[in-house]
């Protein structure tokens, strides 16, 4: 087990939280008087469960890890907000990302003034733990991988991930979003056990809850400790808790294994059109593809009424798009419009 107080912020180490009167009391309760809100009942007007209870009970039953390894965030961008603010001392210390990746790691590294040193991927993205571990010094508190990869779209094997997790004192950040497109199995089973490991899940993407924001994160109870001091107190609304519970009886997996085999249906048909010059193998529900001319592709399928994201001025992206895969119809009104070009 890695010992991560001393990567922790000496202030953040000394915080004293804010906390509620409801955090002391485990009774039942009739009558609130404690935190001056409205007294009549209408369905929303008491503050939300701060610790998420109900919901850390029910996603622990899922994924089969306690409760006291589980972060409930407003989407994963607040889990890799925390990151930052717990770890890393402003102007002072810096992380590791992998390039091209998620581009939020380097927008929270920006707001928290934290230097983002990049380490480009390998020939059609492959990971190389000599290079990410060769970019850290004495002041790197944190490496950011995202498997399966955004924008790539492949997956990094366990072993790497572990490898890199084993050999870093500081904390490794691995984003799991498209996870469960994959056929790499989830590491948030090691997330409790490795001591510096972080495996942030969304509900996003899968589970079709992305207007919910609700983003988790996997540790350690200390690391969870830590970034439950630091989130804003009812950071997690009631009615994002209560849909989510209710979502969460409704299987997808007949979903997912459709847009598996659209990908795999879509990234055939792309292939063989003139216009393409790449499609990259995929364990995400999206494909990079390299056309010929990026920027025309990418208005030619908006006049058409389709929008993807343009990547072309990424580095190791020139001349790529990265398409969703949406529905059958959808997707037959894509590769329709891909093949005018």
């Amino acid at each position: 087990m890695k010992d991560i107080e001393k990567l922790v912020r000496k202030n953040i180490a000394a915080l004293c939280p804010y906390s509620t009167a409801r955090d002391d009391y485990q009774g039942p309760l009739g009558v609130f008087l404690d935190a001056n809100e409205s007294p009549y009942e209408n369905g929303w007007n008491r503050y939300p469960d701060p610790h998420q209870k109900a919901l850390k009970a029910r996603i622990s039953e899922i994924n089969g890890i306690a409760a006291d390894n589980i972060f409930l965030g407003n989407g994963s961008d607040e889990a890799i907000d925390l990151v930052f603010r717990v770890f890393c001392e402003p102007g002072k210390d810096n992380v590791v990302a992998i390039s091209p990746s998620y581009g939020m790691y380097e927008v929270a590294a920006a707001i928290n003034d934290i230097e983002v040193r990049k380490v480009q991927l390998g020939e059609d993205f492959g990971l190389d733990a000599d290079a990410l571990l060769d970019a850290c010094d004495g002041r790197t508190k944190a490496i950011f991988l995202c498997s399966p990869n955004n924008p790539s779209g492949n997956a990094f094997s366990n072993a790497e991930v572990l490898e890199i997790t084993r050999r870093f004192d500081g904390i490794v950040v691995l984003d799991e979003a498209y996870i469960d497109f994959c056929s790499v199995h989830s590491l948030i089973g090691k997330a409790a056990v490795e001591g510096n490991l972080i495996v942030l899940q969304t509900l996003s993407k899968a589970r079709g809850m992305a207007a919910l924001r609700l983003g988790m994160a996997f540790s350690t109870k200390r690391i969870i400790g830590l970034m439950s001091m630091v989130k804003y107190p009812y950071n997690i609304n009631k009615a994002t808790q209560e849909t989510v519970m209710e979502m969460l009886g409704s299987p997808v997996d007949a979903q997912v294994a459709e847009i598996k085999a659209q990908r795999a249906l879509v990234a055939g048909k792309l292939a063989a059109l003139p216009a393409v010059r790449k499609v990259y193998p995929s364990e995400a529900n999206f494909l990079l593809v390299k056309v010929d001319d990026a920027d025309a592709a990418y208005s030619r399928l908006i006049d058409g009424g389709i929008i993807v994201r343009n990547r072309s001025r990424v580095p190791g992206c020139s001349g790529c798009l990265r398409i969703t895969i949406g529905t059958p119809e959808e997707n037959v009104k894509l590769i329709e419009l891909m093949g005018t070009l």
